[in-house]
């Protein structure tokens, strides 16, 4: 069976997702930058792009929302 899901805008909703990132994961730069956080939250588009990267989930939640996206969350 090949069935083939559009996760992207659903009606005139723009969704986008939001996941924890571990600081450890990430470039070095940003992990010098980022100080004793253990913890980011990413917010990304559809195909995966990460649009922003922010120090608390509330916050990109807050974000998307200013940019009229709805965000979800990604495990």
């Amino acid at each position: 069976m090949d069935v083939k899901y559009d996760f992207g805008a659903i009606g005139d909703q723009r969704i986008v997702y939001v996941r924890s990132v571990e600081v450890a994961d990430l470039p070095k730069e940003v992990q010098d930058q980022v100080g004793d956080t253990k913890t980011l939250y990413a917010v990304h588009d559809e195909n995966g792009q990460q649009l922003a990267l922010v120090a608390d989930r509330n916050m990109a939640f807050v974000l998307a929302r200013q940019n009229d996206l709805s965000p979800v969350t990604v495990h």
